[in-house]
């Protein structure tokens, strides 16, 4: 299989030569890390086979949130924690995207304009659910930034699971919405774009942008989910730690091109698409988020300050509901290395029957490959 740190290994020193001056810290940090990331420079554990002998190196990960080789571990423990906190009701899944006037404006101001376009969707969604017309109390929201599309384009735009009710001002009574309708779509729309101008304005008062852009409407999906809180999890969980491309997707490299799948989202076909090594890398990097920026941010019912009434509501609903058959039990997940790998009971590569048996630790190594200045 192609990787992306394959892709690095061959344009990564061109591309930084042209561009190495204004690169941003978290572009090349990124780059470093998916060259190294399981590789020797980053240390590791030597295991050998009981049976063949065999031994095996197992490198650690690298960690970054952009490399596509990470995060296994990092999303099961996720969804073991967001389900303590899942209220036992329907579910509604919101999509906020930013129109083509706005694109470029967010990638100049990726750390502002960012976290206001999640804080404005969160906000809106909020406000508009204590309509008493609609749900008549606060929601919980669960917000993730995304910014690409499949071929890699700039797309920015945040998937939101907001719960079917909500909790009265006096935190007293719960508020279900009605079976497959939470918002109306065109006044989430409207009240979206102004607080997102206002909160922008606000954040970035130097910012000139044509008060047309303004009145361009925005692209918004509400979609009922219905109950069943672990499915409602797993398929976030797929928006929370997806990097804007997985090694899979890259069917062909060359000296001068790169070569990746995509799936056309009218007709759902397979298509490819070839960019040259110098617009590979620049299409990835785009999505490469600041140091420290937070792409998954919690509002509403779910926000930090409000998890005594959060957990207040779940004792209440699962009090009010009938019981229901549990779920079969998950099985037990081994526990990972750094690499990646199940810390015991880890069964021979080579001759496939004898299990590996620890032997040592591997320390860093200098990386081998030079970030040019």
């Amino acid at each position: 299989m192609i990787e992306i740190a394959d892709v690095f290994r061959r344009f990564a020193a061109d591309y930084l030569s042209a561009h190495g001056a204004s690169m941003l810290p978290s572009h090349r940090r990124a780059i470093e890390d998916i060259l190294n990331c399981r590789t020797a420079a980053l240390g590791g554990q030597v295991w050998r086979c009981e049976a063949c002998s065999t031994e095996v190196f197992s490198y650690h990960s690298c960690g970054n949130r952009s490399c596509p080789k990470c995060h296994t571990a990092q999303t099961q423990e996720w969804l073991e924690r967001r389900q303590a906190e899942m209220l036992p009701v329907p579910y509604f899944h919101i999509t906020v995207t930013v129109p083509a006037e706005l694109r470029e404006v967010l990638r100049a101001h990726q750390r502002d304009g960012y976290a206001v376009l999640m804080q404005a969707s969160a906000a809106a969604i909020i406000e508009l659910a204590r309509d008493p017309r609609y749900v008549g109390g606060t929601v919980a929201v669960l917000a993730v930034l995304h910014t690409w599309t499949q071929q890699l384009n700039l797309h920015p735009h945040v998937h939101c699971l907001v719960s079917g009710g909500g909790i009265s001002e006096d935190a007293a009574t719960w508020h279900p919405a009605r079976r497959n309708f939470l918002l109306p779509i065109k006044a989430l729309d409207k009240l979206v774009r102004g607080k997102f101008r206002d909160l922008l304005r606000r954040n970035c008062p130097d910012l000139v942008i044509p008060d047309t852009v303004w009145r361009t409407r925005w692209i918004l999906h509400v979609t009922a989910w219905g109950s069943g809180e672990q499915a409602v999890l797993d398929y976030l969980a797929r928006y929370v730690f997806r990097v804007a491309l997985t090694n899979a997707r890259i069917v062909a490299l060359d000296d001068k091109t790169v070569t990746i799948q995509y799936k056309e989202r009218k007709t759902g076909r397979r298509r490819s698409c070839r960019l040259s090594g110098h617009e590979f890398i620049r299409r990835f990097l785009q999505h490469v988020l600041p140091r420290g920026f937070h792409k998954v941010r919690y509002y509403g019912l779910w926000h930090p300050t409000q998890r005594h009434n959060a957990a207040r509501v779940r004792q209440m609903l699962q009090l009010q509901a009938q019981p229901e058959p549990g779920p079969p039990p998950q099985p037990v997940l081994p526990s990972l290395d750094q690499s990646g790998a199940p810390i015991e009971s880890r069964i021979c590569p080579h001759c496939h029957h004898g299990r590996l048996v620890f032997i040592r630790v591997l320390t860093r190594h200098s990386p081998r490959h030079a970030m040019a200045p």
